[in-house]
């Protein structure tokens, strides 16, 4: 065991964010910390490393191990350049390096004693080298930057020149190059791409040590974790498995403390029907009886109705009016800016009911995209029309739609006129802003919650054609369920840019990879542009081999998808059996019918055919019950 938390409490002002919570991490464990925003994670954090006192608890790691700690925000502040600043963790392997190279000059003129020093010396030293992996540690450093999705071109470029984002990444770098016992990770993901995201799913999951993770990307956490730490209403409780085994989980335990509740609220109702009675008869011995059945009750640990948080948010999608079949079609566009080529002689069509996800690298020119078709920004070269009846309604990623300076109450209310005081409130209300968070400014929320204020306003439009800029962004794992069932639910066109892979698993019938300044189309899901992809990407013969974890992941993925379609393949085969039943059960409630008519029940003969059928329809019926108990399992 590398980590052990008992009993940590944490309350700020009057929010119970953390009660009593306990549970521990095993080495190379890899555990995930989940929970909606404001829920505790990154404050759980901050107590596990000590920047955080609790008002509570123990937090205890074992002997001798090490953890390294990245923040949401965790910017670097240097003057060094990007691979500078990745070496100053090689720093020992770095001085090692420099004194070998003297020593190895100082042996060339001496001898005697002071020679066998020397060597006695330089034997040390490149033992320590050595062990310090010394002879690979620029390409070591090389692939991590390249992994976390920097080119070798920008090596050089000064760390206080770059965006907030890229120094996180920075400093994410460094960490992994540390290579502590026990590294911990708050948002990882946010700043990288599917192809850093894919790389560091990989790192992660061949790292030789423990893993913390605070993440929302539930595709990641399916690759990464071995164990899910739920943070809900204050209360922590620990599950074994990835994020879909954890759903799974959760389920069970939801349904099991619903029927809990309810069985108890039934015999709550039946005791007091029954002493209602009791005292009814009005004798000395049933009021007694009642008497004592109602300190019973009264002694009965009453449990909370479990809360459904799914049920909080609510977000329907409708279009006003149907659009056209043809949405939109572009020809011919291009973009750059000054020397950078994001596209060009771009062409493709959209049509009505397509979900449509694009993807591709950070920089390449996605959002430039949409602001393109939202007449944000011109394009150098071509034209983008627009069918019949198209609305557009759009979400950006920035909330540029938003007014910093506006109440929510206001932000609503002049961009829809018609809407009376109340029908503010409710919808506002439906994305969980109550009371006197109508009346609160807009610069003064959080990202999630003016992604929420984005989405009522969205929901507001009653477009028929949405134009989605990173949709998931800041949103927590709850709000994005919810978005994907309103958007399954939808009836119109969607156009979107994410990197959220579960988000486009679930949403996506159709996805455009920008990459090579061109477009690559592929009809499906994430998971089928994977399939795709791989079977697109040539296999040099003189490559060397994948890894044994490469193979065994392929393998793993390979599997799944097997497992997924022989239980799609049971349930075409359950649905098939029961149309069967149906139809048979159909054809004995008829045979029923016309053995009692007054026609038949005469007809001896009739009577007896009828009869023999009805035995073989039952025959039949017995054997497909049967197969649907099996197929059921």
């Amino acid at each position: 065991m590398i980590l052990s938390c008992n009993n940590i409490d944490k309350t700020f002002v009057d929010n119970h964010v953390i009660k009593n919570a306990s549970f521990h991490i095993e080495d190379y464990e890899k555990a995930a910390i989940i929970g909606i925003n404001g829920a505790g994670k990154s404050t759980l954090l901050k107590i596990i490393v000590g920047s955080l006192p609790a008002d509570s608890g123990v937090v205890t790691f074992a002997k001798d191990k090490s953890f390294g700690y990245l923040a949401q925000h965790q910017a670097v502040d240097s003057e060094n350049t990007i691979l500078d600043e990745l070496l100053t963790v090689k720093q020992e392997v770095l001085d090692l390096e420099m004194q070998i190279r003297r020593t190895e000059q100082d042996m060339k003129t001496a001898g005697g004693v002071q020679l066998e020093q020397l060597l006695n010396k330089y034997t040390n030293m490149t033992h320590r080298f050595e062990e310090l992996n010394g002879y690979a540690y620029k390409s070591e450093v090389t692939g991590v930057l390249k992994g976390l999705g920097f080119e070798e071109a920008d090596f050089a470029r000064t760390v206080s020149t770059l965006s907030g984002g890229q120094k996180t990444r920075i400093a994410l770098g460094k960490l992994l190059l540390q290579k502590p016992d026990l590294i911990m990770l708050d948002e990882p993901t946010n700043h990288l791409d599917l192809n850093s995201i894919a790389w560091l799913e990989t790192y992660l999951l061949n790292y030789r040590g423990a893993v913390i993770i605070v993440s929302h990307d539930r595709y990641f956490l399916d690759r990464i974790a071995t164990k899910i730490i739920e943070i809900d209403n204050g209360v922590v409780s620990s599950f074994s498995g990835n994020y879909s085994d954890y759903a799974v989980q959760k389920e069970q335990l939801r349904a099991a403390q619903m029927n809990a509740y309810l069985n108890q609220q039934r015999e709550i109702k039946h005791q007091e029907a029954v002493i209602e009675k009791l005292r009814q008869f009005n004798r000395e011995k049933s009021i007694r009886r009642a008497e004592s059945r109602e300190k019973l009750l009264d002694k009965m640990e009453v449990l909370d109705k479990p809360v459904e948080v799914n049920a909080d948010m609510r977000l329907q999608l409708t279009p006003h009016r149907a659009s056209g079949n043809d949405v939109m079609q572009i020809q011919g566009l291009s973009k750059r800016f000054d020397d950078n080529l994001l596209f060009e002689n771009v062409s493709f069509e959209i049509k009505r009911g397509e979900h449509v996800a694009i993807i591709g690298d950070n920089g390449t020119g996605k959002t430039t995209l949409l602001k393109i078709i939202n007449e944000l920004l011109p394009p150098d070269t071509g034209t983008i029309r627009l069918g019949a009846n198209v609305e557009i309604g759009y979400y950006d990623q920035e909330h540029h739609v938003l007014h910093m300076d506006k109440t929510l109450f206001d932000e609503i209310s002049d961009d829809y006129p018609y809407l009376t005081n109340t029908q503010i409130r409710n919808t506002l209300a439906a994305f969980l802003f109550t009371g006197d968070d109508v009346f609160k400014q807009v610069r003064s929320l959080s990202g999630g919650e003016r992604g929420r204020v984005s989405l009522a306003k969205l929901m507001l439009s009653e477009a028929n054609f949405l134009i989605l800029d990173e949709p998931t962004n800041h949103l927590d794992i709850t709000s994005k369920e919810i978005l994907e069932t309103a958007l399954n639910a939808y009836e119109g066109t969607v156009l979107y840019v994410s990197h959220d892979r579960y988000f486009i698993n679930k949403t996506a019938s159709r996805i455009l990879e920008l990459t090579h300044h061109a477009f690559v189309n592929y009809i499906g899901d994430y998971d089928y542009y994977l399939e795709k992809k791989e079977a697109m990407t040539p296999v040099s013969e003189s490559a060397p081999a994948g890894s044994a974890d490469d193979s065994a992941q392929k393998l793993e993925w390979r599997q799944q998808k097997e497992n997924q379609a022989a239980i799609r393949k049971r349930e075409n085969a359950l649905k098939k059996c029961e149309e069967q039943i149906e139809a048979l059960e159909q054809k004995s409630r008829l045979i029923d019918e016309e053995m009692t008519s007054p026609e038949v029940a005469t007809n001896v003969a009739r009577l007896q055919e009828l009869a023999r059928e009805k035995e073989a329809l039952d025959e039949e019926l017995s054997g497909l019950y049967e197969t649907w108990e099996e197929l059921s399992e």
